[in-house]
């Protein structure tokens, strides 16, 4: 069969998105990671599959698969890409486009100066919703790190679970040791992103994330929000900042009891078209 994708890109972090609504694909495990190798398929961060709503007053149901195959909830920055990879494709003539996911529903917006604006819902604080190990909810937690000691964090959801710590600077944070060693946590049983977070003012602040599935990659949309909403509950950023992670700058505005709200762009790359299944030898 022939298997018809777009790859795009949100501030570096890389999709392959496929139209699962006039295309027929299998999404197995072996698939997504067949797809995703950068040697033998297309290479990607997550996949992205477009399909139609199972709920009233959605437009479409998006889907993410991470490369080593698993499904997670929640890609920021595929977000944006999925807004605007549904607008070029014309499987919508709409610029407010109401999207399920499978564990909450999300806005899309393209912008007048073209980007895409996203509305990623209110942040999950209760540890067993997001999830996270402790006896009862607080703003922050001391949790343990071997060798780098106790380590005060913030745990959030934004339906994937993050955890947040601020670091003096992410040029020289151990991102690959410490993110590898807090993403499989026996405190976070589904896994977390890890984000290095350095405030630079109230306004900016820098990022680092090391992804679930995934490890350190160009940007994280979520992993940006997470951020963002732990700067604010440490009272070190205003409600609207500018977070600059590896792949660019992304602008965030959050307010107890609100939605977060991301701001930035996505990018398509190329179109292409492939004979399924790979082959390897």
């Amino acid at each position: 069969m022939e298997l018809h994708f777009t790859k795009m890109h949100g501030l570096g972090n890389d999709f392959v998105v496929i139209d699962a609504i006039s295309q027929d694909i299998d999404l197995t495990e072996a698939f997504v990671q067949a797809l995703g190798d950068r040697h033998f398929g297309v290479g990607f961060d997550q996949l992205l599959i477009v399909q139609a709503p199972t709920q009233k007053n959605m437009d479409f149901k998006y889907r993410i698969f991470n490369a080593s195959g698993e499904e997670v909830e929640q890609c920021g920055n595929g977000a944006r890409c999925f807004a605007r990879f549904v607008i070029e494709q014309k499987l919508t003539n709409k610029k407010i486009i109401n999207v399920e996911t499978c564990n909450a529903n999300i806005t899309l917006e393209l912008t007048q100066d073209n980007l895409v604006k996203v509305d990623m819902g209110q942040p999950v604080f209760e540890p067993k919703d997001i999830p996270f190990l402790a006896n009862q909810k607080q703003s922050s937690y001391r949790i343990d790190a071997g060798e780098f000691g106790q380590l005060e964090i913030n745990a959030i959801s934004m339906g994937n679970p993050h955890c947040v710590l601020l670091v003096d600077d992410v040029q020289t944070a151990p991102v690959a040791t410490l993110g590898a060693l807090l993403e499989s946590h026996p405190d976070f049983p589904k896994k977390v992103n890890v984000g290095f977070l350095q405030i630079i003012d109230s306004k900016h602040a820098k990022l680092r994330v090391y992804e679930r599935g995934v490890g350190e990659t160009q940007a994280c949309g979520t992993g940006a929000c997470a951020a963002m909403v732990a700067g604010v509950m440490r009272g070190k950023l205003d409600n609207e900042a500018t977070l600059t992670l590896l792949g660019g700058d992304l602008t965030i505005r959050w307010q107890a009891e609100q939605s977060v709200i991301m701001i930035g762009d996505a990018v398509r790359v190329f179109e292409g078209k492939m004979k399924w299944p790979i082959t390897t030898q």
